[in-house]
């Protein structure tokens, strides 16, 4: 991070609100990134324009925002991860690997230049794009270990089709990509490194599916409208930052643990920070089982049914987010404690510590409050939850311009 004084304001080109992308529109790449821009170009209520320090008292953000070199610098993105995800360094010290071309026509023998093709390899690699593009999956993108996939400087959409999958795989950061509008895949072979490709079954239509991975951060980017989950993480996953994300428009936005019975996602551990959690969303924001989930300095404005959920005893620690909650009467709850009566669920270890509650909002606590396994698995320092809109106003894809803080 650069020695920038905190009286030095530098003007930030980027803090529009992410939109949802017609799938009308997922055929054409052209109109896609015509409607994105000018929906940016309209938008002024969530993201004015104006001038922010470097201590914007996001971490992340001022660990690599205020560098106008961002551009040359790339892979130090891959310092600033924080949370129990801290440690993916994803592509890291590989080489760069632009992506030319948008087409995903075969995922057996994908084309050089193709986003497929980049994330099989067996090296190290931070793929990043030439141009705009909206990039239509015929099957799920299968990623192998040590790769970041970085939008920066480009609009880029994973849409229409299946999207990513982060299965039995580690240090993978994903950074600055719209996904939206994610189908099932399956019943087809997919490659997913140069030496082997295999039979996959029916997808369950997820923007992000982590199934058995670790080290995974997935940052700044906007996710909507997907068939199942927005951001899953199953079969044991663990070591996972889910930062700064801005999502919309969707049902079931984020599962953590794979069923009630899958006793290996007891070691699962998620940091859920500084995302924002937008309009049309019902539920799930997570729902967890089993581990242990720090939820931290997030914006939640839309609910329909609850926000945090879970079952099977996770351990969940609320600290310094805002809950504003939705007119309904009947979805004041902040939490909803599933598959369990309270004689059982009265014990598991559900805290808010320093959260703000708007609108009627209240979250049902359980649990021995200060207990040793909050203090085990802390995360990370949450800020007070007055600042959360602040720290929070740049979620999602960001506009980032070339020779220019980001």
């Amino acid at each position: 991070m650069t020695n920038t004084p905190f009286s030095l304001v530098l003007l930030f080109f980027s803090f529009f609100m992410p939109t949802l992308i017609s799938s009308s529109l997922v055929q054409n790449p052209e109109l896609v990134v015509q409607e994105v821009n000018r929906k940016i170009n309209a938008s002024s209520a969530r993201r004015n324009l104006g001038y922010l320090s470097c201590g914007s008292g996001n971490p992340i953000d001022d660990c690599w925002r205020c560098d106008s070199n961002w551009e040359k610098n790339r892979q130090r993105l891959a310092d600033c991860a924080i949370g129990f995800g801290k440690n993916a360094i994803g592509g890291k010290n590989g080489k760069i690997y632009v992506v030319t071309d948008a087409s995903d026509d075969n995922p057996v023998t994908p084309k050089p230049g193709t986003l497929r093709h980049a994330v099989i390899q067996v090296e190290p690699l931070w793929i990043i794009f030439a141009r705009d593009m909206v990039i239509k999956l015929k099957e799920e993108l299968i990623m192998n270990s040590f790769k970041t996939i970085d939008g920066r400087g480009a609009s880029v959409h994973i849409a229409g089709g299946p999207c990513i999958t982060i299965q039995y795989v580690t240090n993978i950061i994903i950074h600055g990509i719209h996904i939206h509008d994610c189908k099932q895949g399956g019943n087809a072979m997919v490659r997913d490194s140069p030496r082997h490709f295999g039979w996959r079954t029916i997808s369950d239509g997820d923007g992000v599916s982590i199934f058995g991975g670790s080290h995974v951060w997935v940052d700044h980017c906007s996710l909507s409208n997907c068939e199942d989950g927005l951001i899953d993480a199953i079969y044991g996953s663990t070591a996972i930052t889910i930062s700064n994300n801005y999502m919309t428009h969707h049902d079931k936005v984020m599962l953590l643990g794979h069923s009630d019975s899958y006793t290996h996602d007891k070691n699962m551990q998620v940091t859920i920070a500084f995302n924002h959690f937008g309009e049309g969303l019902v539920q799930r924001m997570p729902r967890c089982r089993l581990g242990y989930f720090h939820v931290v300095n997030n914006d939640y404005t839309h609910w329909e049914m609850y926000a945090i959920g879970g079952s099977a005893n996770p351990t969940i620690n609320s600290q310094g987010n805002r809950f504003v909650a939705p007119n309904n009467r009947f979805s004041k709850e902040v939490t909803k404690y599933e598959d369990a009566a309270e004689s059982e669920w009265k014990h598991w270890n559900w805290r808010s510590e320093g959260d703000l509650m708007v609108n009627g909002a209240f979250f049902t606590k359980s649990g021995g409050g200060a207990s040793s396994s909050y203090a085990r698995a802390s995360s990370l320092s949450a800020r007070p939850s007055s600042i959360v809109g602040s720290i929070t106003i740049g979620a999602g894809t960001l506009n980032c311009k070339k020779g220019s803080p980001c």
